[in-house]
């Protein structure tokens, strides 16, 4: 790989930002100043700019604590979408919600420019888990327990796959649900059956992965490695880059911090 094009992906930085970079002396390869931006690369190159060592990443994977109000989409017209809230963090990245909330929901998304990732992640015959915490009008039954437990059968005919469901308050009015499958709004129409309504709705996980709870709504960060090990969809290797079987740069750039959250560098159906 040529030295400008590593600079712009890894910097995040645009190519004529990448020559600047180079022209002023503030990037070295191996330790020796360079200025070339068509030097090309090994992959046992080390890279660094004011010293900092830079890590090339194939693919980015992020956690995003979705608030309120925020539409899951890379793009729309009217509302804010959980990519606007990443910002300009990732310029030459086509981020998108790996699965979706609804606008009024919130909690966890996967953003993510890892396509066969997302597919992997999304696909029925992964079974890959998604918990929530949901409030609902009528408090928890048995009937709604038992029939969760062996598949509802929605309004349309729809026959849904077994899912979990139990009480976190006494009243039975705020519950977790485990789903392994991803329909259309399967939560409110689930328990719409039961003629319940949801009043709220927040992902807490997915798969093995839960929402880093010191995330406020609206921040985000990357994935670490140990995260990207709870969640190995077939023979895939995690969210994180490091797990995958592709050629990568050795390093790492230290912890930074954006206007919409913290970060360290290193589909489902809206519910």
């Amino acid at each position: 790989m040529r030295l400008d094009k590593y600079l712009a992906e890894t910097a995040q930085c645009t190519r004529s930002e990448a020559k600047a970079l180079l022209a002023k002396g503030r990037v070295t390869v191996n330790g020796a100043v360079c200025r070339k931006g068509d030097t090309q690369l090994k992959e046992a190159d080390a890279v660094a700019v004011d010293g900092k060592a830079l890590a090339y990443r194939q693919f980015v994977y992020l956690m995003l604590n979705k608030p309120e109000g925020v539409v899951s989409a890379s793009t729309d017209k009217r509302d804010t979408t959980v990519v606007d809230l990443v910002g300009d963090a990732y310029p030459r990245r086509e981020l998108f919600p790996a699965g979706r909330l609804d606008k009024t929901s919130t909690g966890f998304v996967l953003l993510t420019d890892d396509g066969g990732f997302a597919h992997d992640i999304l696909a029925p015959k992964r079974h890959v888990s998604k918990t929530y915490t949901v409030v609902i009008d009528t408090p928890l039954t048995e009937e709604m327990k038992a029939g969760f437990a062996a598949g509802v059968t929605l309004a349309d005919g729809t026959a849904l796959s077994p899912a979990e469901v139990s009480a976190l308050t006494p009243d039975g009015l705020t519950v977790r649900v485990l789903l392994r499958q991803g329909v259309y709004h399967q939560i409110k129409r689930m328990f719409g059956v039961y003629g319940a309504g949801v009043n709220a709705l927040h992902r807490d996980a997915i798969g093995g992965l839960a929402l880093d709870e010191s995330l406020a709504p609206g921040q985000w960060r990357e994935l670490t490695a140990d995260e990207g090990a709870k969640n190995n969809p077939g023979e895939r290797t995690g969210f994180h880059p490091g797990f995958k079987k592709v050629s990568h740069f050795t390093g790492k750039i230290a912890l930074r911090t954006t206007q919409k959250g913290p970060f360290w560098p290193e589909n489902d159906p809206e519910r």
